[in-house]
């Protein structure tokens, strides 16, 4: 997996590429969040066009982004899932926690 990060109109936007697995790549996104949170960055959009695939594993990265940032009073949104992505996040009802847009401007603006 590769990461990228953005930085827009005080929104940290975080893109990941390639497949989502965990290890090595949790803790470094992890790291990111922690990152934002500690620089004053309290909107994310993490931005998942370029995702090939997720598992457990990577889902759990998601959801301990969004408790990270709830719990410093910030929010998280993502931004371009892909088809398949997107059954993954219904199947597990993880749309139900979620709040998800299909481009990261649509994201940006729902701060």
């Amino acid at each position: 997996m590769k990461i990228k990060d953005d930085f827009k109109d005080g929104v940290a936007v975080i893109s990941l590429e390639g497949k989502v697995m965990g290890g090595d790549d949790a803790t470094m996104f992890h790291g990111k969040i922690h990152e934002y949170v500690n620089n004053g960055f309290r909107k994310v959009v993490v931005d998942l066009a370029k995702v090939e695939w997720m598992n457990s594993v990577g889902m759990g990265m998601l959801i301990s982004a969004l408790t990270t940032m709830k719990s410093n009073d910030g929010q998280l949104r993502i931004a371009n899932a892909t088809d398949r992505i997107h059954s993954l996040l219904t199947i597990t009802q993880l749309v139900r926690i979620f709040e998800t847009h299909d481009s990261i401007d649509e994201a940006m603006k729902s701060f």
